[in-house]
């Protein structure tokens, strides 16, 4: 997997100019300018090892100002909520935090993000999903429009290591989502996360626009090949963050990105997952807030499915097309998408050998003689067969094994 990749003023992929925070100095604290309290909080969310958690119980007992200076002193673990969630070590991290404050440029720290939308818990631009959560953020970045959020919110989460019908199958249903005019949002990982949003992007003029929530700094896209994906979702619907620029992506971020995940979504849909990782993170927040959780049946013989089934078995609701999940939101399909809640397929129909060596493959990937052995054909006619899918788009070769695909 390709690592993180900092974005600075020279760089133009993405929609819109995302300085580089790394050279706006580090001169002062700032203390006695005239800044909003949004400032001090901005600047409190970008020191070392402070998490949303963190960031919660020093929201608690005090105003942006006196946080900081309180942070500034080095007396954060002098402070009960803060200690409690600091935990052992509460001294170092505390001395930690008083040097990075005193190097700090808030001002220059502010400025730096006056061109994203900063919303501070509280305030009028912060998500109505929001307000009222249970773990609510303090600070929010947005790249884009938040006001995309109002309306029918899908999540689509899953594994990075997919399976190509897994893959299909998000895309399909970002697809049909976002023609339907439901948000569909994700943690934009690679895999299903990704595959999804592809297919909102797809979704053409009119559709709802993409939402994503990622565990960095919007100027540091993680994985690096995501470039043009975090451009397009900005400029279609909207980007954020609970991280002020510059932030470095880090595994402990992931699960708090992946709250908010569940949080911004009336529904959450994992397409393919293990028994365990973000995904199976994703639901146990989306249950702790009273979410429908559904799932994408796979074969019990495939690890990308292993978790999905078993949610499948603990209650969580069955998504085998788009249409189950746009009932939940109360959404209805387009009228060329009713037929079987599916797109509607453009490749000609196998038959005679190349439908039995289709119905033979189902699912899973299988070998040469694994189709010898269910489908009683020769080679001869099953390489006849399967070129003629392949050419048709129905199957895809890589060496000796064959796999099908769920779309063109």
């Amino acid at each position: 997997m390709s690592g993180p990749t900092r974005l600075t003023a020279g760089d133009q992929p993405l929609p819109l100019p995302l300085p580089d925070v790394a050279s706006a100095g580090v001169r002062s604290r700032g203390d006695g300018l005239d800044l909003p309290s949004d400032a001090w909080w901005v600047a409190l969310a970008g020191l070392p090892g402070m998490g949303p958690a963190r960031l919660r119980a020093l929201w608690a007992t005090s105003s942006g100002p006196e946080a900081w200076r309180t942070v500034g002193a080095g007396r954060a673990h002098l402070v009960p909520e803060v200690a409690a969630v600091l935990g052992r070590g509460a001294a170092e991290v505390s001395t930690g935090w008083a040097r990075s404050a005193a190097a700090a440029d808030v001002a220059g720290l502010w400025q730096a993000h006056s061109h994203l939308t900063v919303a501070v818990r509280g305030d009028a631009v912060t998500p109505t999903r929001l307000v009222d959560d249970v773990e609510p953020p303090v600070v929010l970045f947005a790249a884009g429009d938040l006001e995309v959020l109002a309306g029918p919110t899908v999540a689509i989460v899953g594994t990075r290591r997919c399976t190509r019908a897994g893959a299909e199958f998000a895309h399909e249903l970002g697809l049909v989502c976002a023609r339907a005019g439901v948000r569909v949002v994700s943690g934009l990982a690679v895999g299903i996360d990704t595959a999804a949003h592809q297919g909102v992007l797809a979704a053409g003029p009119g559709a709802a626009p993409p939402v994503g929530v990622v565990g960095s700094g919007l100027d540091v896209i993680y994985p690096a090949r995501s470039r043009s994906l975090w451009g397009a979702v900005i400029e279609a619907g909207v980007l954020v963050s609970e991280y002020p620029l510059g932030t470095e992506p880090a595994r402990w971020r992931f699960p708090a990105r992946n709250r908010l995940v569940a949080a911004l979504a009336d529904v959450v849909v994992v397409v393919e997952s293990p028994r365990s990782g973000g995904s199976m993170y994703t639901v146990d927040e989306a249950l702790r807030r009273d979410r429908t959780v559904f799932a994408v049946p796979g074969s019990v013989r495939s690890v990308a499915s292993a978790g999905t089934n078993w949610l499948l078995s603990q209650g969580a609701h069955v998504a085998c097309t788009p249409d189950e999940v746009l009932t939940e939101v109360g959404v209805t399909p387009a009228d060329e998408e009713r037929d079987t809640g599916t797109l509607l397929d453009p490749r000609p129909r196998p038959t005679g050998d190349g439908r039995r060596v289709l119905r033979a493959l189902g699912w899973e990937a299988a070998s040469l003689d694994a189709l010898v052995r269910r489908t009683g054909l020769g080679l001869g006619p099953l390489a006849v067969a399967l070129d003629r899918l392949e050419a048709d788009r129905w199957i895809d070769r890589d060496g000796g094994r064959v796999e099908r695909r769920s779309r063109p």
